[in-house]
């Protein structure tokens, strides 16, 4: 026996809060009847969602979630001390960990995934894999700073220099920034190059997966087709053929 809320979490449809949000609503059956909260099930029963059946993962599935992390929480697998990590946060009943991390205090979209081999082909910079930032900064900025931060900035903690990228202006002190490369806290010491401080970094896009309306603090799980499109992108700068993630 397994409570309903635990089974729809372990089925990878939502978190057990969200479960019991869903079963209060009326929108959850086992076999035919409205479940209650608290409600246990047993293998062999019948658990339906908005009318469609809801299976519980197979050990070997592949887990894909959408997370729009906020601010405060660390993306870390070890105990932080007082501040909360990613993986207690989620709170998620399987064991995954982050493709791409996100400092403390930025936010938005965070990949969570069981495959380490997908993370690694995804992160990997020789690819040049697309992730997009929105980015308040302190204080108006002009024309030539997007230019400057577009065409390449020499960055001398790192003695690199980031490789150029797309920059449009989204207001007096906000822009958007297309990054193909992971450089440790790369947009605030880019912002820093020509004296700004980045208050705000929310990450809204990593390859073709959007954050969209995702709340803050809440995940989703990646759809079929956004799957699809990301082994396509995959493959294509890797000259592989797609394969599943089931």
């Amino acid at each position: 026996m397994i409570r309903l809320n635990k089974y729809l979490s372990e089925a990878g449809v939502c978190s057990r809060r969200e479960a019991d949000r869903l079963i209060g609503e009326g929108r959850v059956t086992v076999d035919g009847v409205p479940a209650s909260p608290g409600v246990q099930v047993q293998e062999g029963q019948q658990v339906m969602l908005d009318g469609k059946t809801v299976q519980k993962d197979r050990k070997d599935r592949t887990i894909l979630l959408a997370v729009n992390k906020p601010r405060g929480v660390v993306c870390s697998e070890a105990s932080q001390g007082n501040d909360v990590n990613i993986i207690e946060f989620l709170n998620y009943p399987k064991r995954i960990t982050y493709a791409g991390r996100l400092d403390k205090d930025s936010e938005g979209l965070l990949l969570m995934t069981n495959r380490g081999d997908l993370i690694d082909r995804m992160m990997r910079a020789s690819h040049y894999h697309e992730k997009e930032y929105e980015v308040t900064v302190d204080r108006p900025f002009t024309d030539r700073f997007l230019r400057d931060m577009a065409e390449g900035v020499y960055l001398e903690e790192l003695k690199v220099t980031t490789r150029p990228c797309q920059v449009e202006r989204l207001g007096k002190r906000k822009f958007r920034i297309v990054l193909t490369q992971g450089l440790n806290r790369q947009i605030r010491r880019m912002c820093q190059a020509f004296g700004f401080h980045a208050q705000e970094i929310r990450r809204v896009r990593v390859m073709n997966i959007r954050l969209g309306h995702l709340k803050a603090g809440t995940w989703r799980n990646v759809t079929e087709e956004e799957k699809r499109e990301l082994l396509r992108l995959l493959d294509q700068t890797e000259g592989t053929p797609e394969t599943e993630l089931e």
